[in-house]
Parts: C-alpha cells; sequence; structure tokens
C-alpha cells in the first residue's frame, strides 16, 4: 500500500516539474523476461529515485523492485524500506560485502529487479567514458541467472518552460551462459560500454528533439501559466479555435 502511495505521489509530483517523460521507441526495455533484472542507469540527478518509480509503475508492474542506498539515510527514513530499499556502508570492505550478499539473495527470484546507478555519485549524462565502481561487476561473477539492462537519462529542455525527462534502454546482457567467463574488471567495462553506447544514443536523439522517436508515458505542465495561458484561453474561445497550451510543437 505505502509503494503504491509513493508512486502515485511520485508521479504526480514529476508532472508538476516536468513537462513530460518520454521513452525512446528505439529502445524500450526487455518484457515479460522470466529472469531477475539488474537495471543500471547513469545518475544524472536527484531526480533519479522517482524517475525509476514512474519507469517501473508503467514497464514493470509485476515486479518488486530493490534498490541499496546509504545505510546512514536508510536510518532516518525507516520508511523506505517498505519501499524495497536496503542500507549498504559506504566505501568500506563490509559495506561492499553487504551489497553483493543482499543484491545475490534479492537475484533468486524471477520476478524481482535489482536498480542500481553504479557510477556512485551524480554524473553529467554526457560525460565520457563513462566509468562505474567494480561493485557491479562482482555482482555478475556470482549470480547464477540474471539479464542487465542499461538505461540511460537525462533532463533535457526542448520547446517549453518545463524540461523532458528523456530515457532510453540499452542493449540486455544476460548472464548464467557456462562458455562465458569474465571476471568482474572485464564485467564492469562491458556494462560501462553498453551504457555508454545508450546514452550516446539517447543524446543523438534528444538533439533531434523529434517526439515522434518517443512514447510519451507521463505528461505534465505546459504553457506560460497565469494571465498570460488566460488571455490565450480567452481568445481561443473567441475565435472558436482550439487552444493548444503547449508553446512549440512537441
Amino acid at each position: 500500500m505505502l509503494l503504491r502511495w509513493f508512486t502515485w505521489y511520485s508521479r504526480n509530483y514529476l508532472r508538476r516539474h516536468f513537462h513530460s517523460m518520454r521513452v525512446s521507441r528505439a529502445g524500450l526495455p526487455p518484457r515479460d523476461c522470466e529472469m531477475p533484472l539488474v537495471i543500471f542507469g547513469n545518475h544524472a540527478s536527484w531526480w533519479d529515485p522517482l524517475m525509476w518509480l514512474a519507469l517501473k509503475a508503467e514497464f514493470f508492474p509485476a515486479n518488486r523492485s530493490f534498490s541499496p542506498i546509504d545505510a546512514e539515510a536508510l536510518t532516518r527514513y525507516k520508511f523506505l524500506r517498505r519501499l524495497g530499499f536496503f542500507g549498504v556502508e559506504q566505501k568500506t570492505g563490509r559495506g561492499a560485502i553487504q551489497f553483493l550478499r543482499t543484491a545475490e539473495k534479492i537475484l533468486l527470484q524471477p520476478d524481482h529487479i535489482l536498480a542500481l546507478t553504479p557510477q556512485g555519485r551524480f554524473a553529467d549524462p554526457r560525460q565520457r567514458p563513462v566509468r562505474f565502481e567494480t561493485g557491479v561487476g562482482h555482482l555478475a561473477t556470482r549470480v547464477k541467472q540474471a539479464v542487465f539492462v542499461p538505461m540511460a537519462s537525462e533532463f533535457f529542455f526542448w520547446e517549453e518552460r518545463l524540461p523532458e525527462i528523456l530515457v532510453r534502454f540499452g542493449e540486455p546482457i544476460e548472464i548464467g551462459n557456462a562458455d562465458e567467463k569474465r571476471d568482474a574488471e572485464s564485467w564492469t567495462f562491458l556494462f560501462e560500454q553498453r551504457l555508454e553506447a545508450a546514452q550516446d544514443a539517447l543524446a543523438a536523439e534528444s538533439q533531434r528533439r523529434d517526439p515522434n522517436e518517443f512514447e510519451t508515458i507521463l505528461r505534465g505542465g505546459a504553457g506560460q501559466g497565469g494571465v498570460y495561458d488566460w488571455y490565450r484561453a480567452a481568445r481561443a474561445k473567441l475565435r472558436r479555435e482550439a487552444f493548444v497550451r503547449e508553446h512549440g510543437a512537441k
């Protein structure tokens, strides 16, 4: 119940602060996967967890999602446990072991999702090369079966006063093939490459500013607001024209 309410709250909060949330039609997430998923994305901003809740509700409504969080923060916001967050000590060996053990248990269930931001810090989405902490690579050496999916995101202004949330999922990587043996460093490098490729593709789409390349899964505020929009609406009514709130065509 708490998760459902907080997801509803998050969607409405995003609507108030963004013009839309759009997902690239060329980069949609895998559907009906019979293995647990690890969604690893770039860490663009404070908005990332709220964005993920909206994406999870849209594409993975039947799955349970889990994410690591700083253990100290979790002691202050205990309700986050009920939303799927688990505590991990930051920058310690004990914390790394905590993360791996908990993540392994989560990925034993085929309907579970582990959502990660392995950069470990806020990073500009155009920063290259993409670099991760090694935890996600070590996890790949330990899980028996899972699908790792890169997820690129940007917060970008197009033609409205509010920004767009743009998302693109990258090429999935299935773990569990006995013929493919990699060490943690090799897995980490592969994941970095896949996310960077998804980010590059999303950056190109973002610059083209073509909404037809995206599925709109959330639509928020538009127009100028206030007296000016009231005037525009009244004028359109007097002229018997449709009132289009958006500033541009997007």
